[in-house]
């Protein structure tokens, strides 16, 4: 008996990973995506963790290295007034564009048989049995947000001098992650957030607030950027409180299921990981050995056992780079301590 076929609604990372893991078991796959490939999103674009591991599995990396992946080993942090040390990362990350990994997992996808349907929205409302969502974020509602309103943006940019591989930057609004790409490109990438209600603030476009506020380290390091235009793109209405669907009626992978903070850097592995966790019980359904229902459950309680400690400590994380001495503090610790700052990049990745 041949397996029943599964619809994956979203092409990003976890629906392509997803949809390339069942492949490999011969499951037949079809991947809805809204979008078209290429395409920027906004993403820190490096791999730390064991996404890593999971590429490696699918057989990607020569591809991924084609493509124009560069390892990272070295990350910096800097408070709005001072920069720290570099630090070696315990394990070096893979820094590769979303415009060139998403292509290339579409690609892979079509080699292997699977089935990819673009510029095709599903209509709103629950999804039926063996349909998985992996549409990226859910919207925030305003019980969830808060006070604030979270929005991210990203855009590649030139003659951005940078000291490590990586930088995380702290500003009074927001953080900013800056990852080199190769081929003199930094891949510029920020999270903010503005009060609800707030007035009498002037109008900043995205440009603007990727060049952080003058004075800190931050607009230090964007002083003579060119922004390509083309790479520039926002994200609103992010919802950053761990969330986990495991009562819920749908099946959820990646940031449909819970989106980590991205200051920990660890958003692109939690994608590819939702979608190794979810590869069996699916491949176990799709031939008949299980229901829906067991299948959706399994999952959702494997993400939840899998990521709850890492999204603990990347709330707290969060919640912590916001207070007024808190990023300069964490410059002091992590300068002083090479097992701290160990131990801080473990607990954000399980």
């Amino acid at each position: 008996m041949s397996p029943r076929p599964l619809t994956i609604v979203g092409g990003g990372l976890s629906g392509l990973t997803l949809a390339l893991a069942l492949r490999r078991q011969e499951v037949p796959v079809t991947v809805i995506e809204s979008g078209s490939y290429p395409r920027h999103r906004v993403c820190g674009e490096f791999l730390s963790g064991r996404g890593q591991d999971i590429l490696e599995d699918l057989g990607l990396n020569e591809a991924c290295d084609a493509a124009g992946a560069r390892a990272a080993e070295t990350a910096r942090f800097a408070s709005p007034r001072r920069l720290g040390r570099s630090l070696m990362l315990p394990r070096p990350a893979l820094c590769l564009s979303r415009h060139a990994l998403d292509a290339l997992l579409a690609r892979e996808l079509v080699a292997q048989g699977g089935i990819l349907r673009t510029g095709e929205r599903v209509p709103d409302g629950p999804l039926p049995a063996g349909t998985i969502r992996a549409t990226g974020r859910r919207p925030a509602t305003g019980q969830a947000t808060g006070p604030w309103r979270w929005f991210g943006v990203k855009a590649h940019a030139r003659q951005v001098q940078l000291d490590a591989d990586l930088e995380l930057h702290a500003g009074p609004q927001g953080y900013a992650g800056f990852c080199r790409l190769g081929d003199g490109v930094v891949n510029v990438c920020a999270l903010f957030r503005r009060r609800i209600g707030s007035a009498g603030e002037p109008a900043r476009s995205p440009a603007d607030w990727l060049r952080g506020v003058p004075g800190t380290p931050w607009a230090e390091r964007m002083a003579g950027a060119e922004l390509d235009p083309a790479s520039l793109c926002t994200v609103g209405g992010l919802e950053l409180r761990p969330w986990h669907d495991a009562d819920g009626a749908e099946l959820r992978l990646g940031d449909a299921l819970t989106m980590i903070p991205p200051v920990t850097g660890n958003g692109m592995s939690l994608a590819l990981e939702s979608a190794a966790l979810a590869a069996g019980p699916l491949s176990a359904y799709a031939r008949g050995e299980v229901d829906w229902v067991a299948a959706r459950d399994a999952v959702a309680h494997a993400a939840r056992r899998t990521f709850a400690g890492r999204l603990r400590a990347a709330a707290w994380l969060q919640r912590a780079l916001f207070l007024p001495s808190a990023p300069a503090l964490l410059l002091h610790l992590t300068g002083c301590s090479d097992r701290l700052w160990q131990r801080l990049f473990a607990v954000t990745r399980g």
